[in-house]
């Protein structure tokens, strides 16, 4: 359920697929972020939802949709299909290029737990199309090869008692070459649901987008 600053939308894309997105548009948004969930999760997660509210909150327009469809989330190898997602949230965000109050705003990705894979692997692909990926709690060492070819400036988060999680981003942030950041949310676990401890994941992504999001594309096209 869409909340009040957002509406619902349909979004269609190839062969013959529609995903359902939640979009909230703030007036005078200069960016837009995108959200890839983790498996088992879907646009409906109560974190990745109070982290898009804050960030339209900072100004930014966000777009939390299902990457999977119904049939397709009851599949359970295909929650974990990276190259299935990646692609899933390159046509998605191809579809906001042909909404007329997305389509010149500068785009940023923010992936959670495998979506972070999806995140990285699609602005690998996307290049100067993408130009701020976030990633909270998130499996970005599954991205292989393309982190390597990431141009976003990317942010990592992770809590601090995630231990496996850490090393898994310490490695993955050794392969990026962009601008990047690796910052350890003290006393966190894996979906940071102590006290504090996602305010302060919403506090990071907002002022990371704010960043490099923060610049309107003065009515030109983006790159693809």
């Amino acid at each position: 359920m869409a909340h009040q600053d957002e509406h619902p939308v349909a979004i269609a894309v190839p062969p013959d697929i529609t995903l359902a997105g939640d979009l909230g548009v703030p007036a005078g948004a200069t960016g837009l972020v995108i959200f890839a969930h983790g498996s088992g999760s879907s646009r409906l997660s109560p974190r990745n939802t109070y982290v898009a509210q804050v960030l339209r909150a900072g100004g930014l327009a966000t777009l939390l949709f299902d990457l999977l469809t119904p049939e397709e989330d009851r599949v359970y190898e295909t929650r974990f299909d990276i190259n299935l997602l990646t692609q899933r949230l390159i046509q998605t965000t191809a579809w906001t290029r042909d909404q007329p109050e997305l389509q010149y705003l500068l785009t940023g990705y923010f992936g959670a737990s495998t979506g972070s894979a999806a995140a990285l692997r699609a602005a690998a692909e996307l290049g100067s199309g993408i130009c701020a990926v976030v990633s909270r709690g998130g499996r970005p060492d599954l991205a292989g090869d393309a982190l390597s070819r990431v141009q976003a400036p990317t942010l990592l988060i992770v809590g601090g008692n995630d231990d496996v999680v850490i090393e898994l981003n310490r490695q993955a942030q050794a392969q990026l070459t962009a601008e990047n950041a690796l910052t350890i949310v003290p006393g966190a676990t894996h979906l940071f649901e102590e006290p504090g401890t996602l305010e302060e994941v919403a506090r990071l992504a907002t002022e990371w987008f704010q960043r490099y999001l923060g610049a309107a594309s003065g009515g030109e096209s983006r790159a693809a």
